[in-house]
């Protein structure tokens, strides 16, 4: 997929995931420089996203920043060193090993659903930014 005209990081998120949701509608409450940009998994663009994953693709976030795809634990991450500031104070996270931070990620991504819920369709974001 072309991202080439997005000059900031792309946030690709679960659009039916209220845990997703909420904590888009987090970023874009904080993002007051307006870096990020949101596209939802089930959008024509999340799709394109992921058929570019072989195996089983994410399927809760993805941020692409530079040409590179973040996932699991350090999408999370990448979100935090983006944000800079107080952020980077969880962002020594990143000492962990990927295999201990991304068991958690995907415990909690497992039981995403049955702890917050999820809805029908996709929310619509009227603070996204056109790609």
């Amino acid at each position: 997929m072309d991202n080439s005209k997005t000059t900031g990081p792309i946030l690709y998120y679960d659009g039916v995931c209220n845990l997703c949701n909420r904590s888009v509608q987090f970023i874009i409450r904080h993002d007051k420089k307006q870096i990020f940009t949101f596209e939802s998994l089930q959008s024509e663009k999340g799709k394109i996203v992921l058929a570019n994953f072989q195996g089983t693709p994410p399927d809760s976030v993805i941020v692409y920043q530079n040409n590179k795809y973040y996932i699991k634990s350090d999408a999370i991450l990448r979100i935090m060193k983006i944000f800079g500031g107080i952020w980077l104070v969880p962002f020594a996270f990143v000492l962990i090993p990927r295999f201990f931070r991304d068991k958690v990620y995907d415990f909690i991504a497992r039981h995403r659903y049955k702890w917050f819920g999820k809805t029908a369709t996709c929310q619509m974001l009227p603070t996204v930014k056109n790609l």
